[in-house]
């Protein structure tokens, strides 16, 4: 086995009760921890219309947490691009990588973020065409590139950097592993969202890699919800309140944030409840460390993941904390 890269992928939750402000508090305390605990990168993802989710704007929180941290890479997981200017994404990245030098990563997506009446609000030209996204993906390369030709003259994504953030495509399907093969750009495949089809779609996205000036050779990252805790126990509960929100959510009930496994370990569930859960269990890793560890190690050697991208959503920061605390341990980051 070579040895896996480790990863964070932060959504800046708001648990019931708490506010957005304790959950950006949160979030920092968090990146300047992954940063002592040896994590690679810390990437953060863009939400809409979502009462129970405070990141709304990657690229703001990228330029705050800089200023917070050192070494670790900081990036979106990801930028939805259908909801932008190609212009303005390049110009929020080059910016950011005057901020924080060799340290910032775009990841690029083309879900809406939340539903499609918010997304046709934050950019009210969307179609949301399979092609719209792969031109809007081919402007970006060009700004950074410093390609761009209008009848009027150039125009150059500001301000002019050295070094570009590599550009990775967040995919839950095999359609987008292809098109990040053909444009040489990194893979990140959200396991967290679908728990099918990683394997075959990594495979196609190595096979059909074709190299870039930023990726010489294909990369891939898995992002996964990773529950890790000191007991069986604990970790079953932790698993047991995810599987539960996750369920909320598929019914369009979703109200408040996570919730503490006690108010829900009595939940009424019916059959269809409990298979619904029993499907969204393979988008979860969660036990112990040895048992996390070897889950880990498992996906990545038979999915040929470069690198995991753990996700973890609990009610207390102390459960969240642990558990990439105890992640980090069991893999001996440095």
């Amino acid at each position: 086995m070579k040895n896996i890269k480790l990863s964070i992928l932060d959504q800046s939750t708001i648990s019931k009760g708490n506010t957005a402000i304790s959950a950006i508090q949160q979030t920092v305390q968090l990146v300047q921890k992954a940063e002592e605990w040896g994590y690679h990168r810390f990437w953060m993802s863009e939400h809409h219309n979502l009462a129970s989710i405070a990141g709304s704007a990657p690229e703001v929180l990228i330029a705050h947490l800089a200023a917070f941290t050192k070494s670790i890479r900081l990036g979106a997981g990801g930028i939805m691009l259908p909801n932008h200017s190609s212009l303005k994404v390049a110009e929020n990245f080059r910016l950011l990588e005057t901020l924080a030098p060799g340290r910032i990563d775009l990841g690029i997506g083309r879900a809406p973020g939340g539903d499609r009446v918010t997304a046709s609000l934050l950019n009210p030209g969307n179609r949301f065409k399979e092609e719209d996204y792969i031109q809007q993906i081919n402007e970006l390369q060009l700004y950074f590139n410093d390609r761009v030709q209008t009848q009027f003259g150039a125009v150059k994504a500001i301000p002019i950097v050295y070094d570009e953030p590599p550009i990775w495509m967040l995919t839950s399907s095999g359609t987008s592993a292809y098109i990040a093969a053909e444009m040489g750009l990194g893979l990140a495949f959200a396991q967290f969202i679908n728990g099918n089809g990683v394997k075959e779609a990594i495979q196609a996205y190595r096979e059909n890699f074709i190299p870039s000036d930023i990726f010489t050779k294909p990369e891939v990252l898995i992002a996964v919800w990773i529950l890790c805790a000191d007991t069986e126990e604990k970790a079953e509960e932790l698993k047991k309140s995810m599987l539960h929100i996750f369920l909320q959510m598929e019914k369009g009930e979703i109200r408040q944030g996570m919730m503490p496994y006690s108010e829900i370990k009595d939940y009424p569930y019916t059959a269809q409840d409990l298979m619904r859960m029993q499907t969204n269990s393979n988008r979860i890793i969660a036990g112990t460390p040895e048992q996390v560890k070897q889950q880990v190690n498992a996906l990545a050697h038979t999915c040929q993941a470069d690198e995991i991208m753990a996700a973890a959503i609990t009610y207390s920061q102390e459960d969240r904390f642990r558990s990439f605390e105890l992640l980090a341990q069991t893999f001996n980051l440095q």
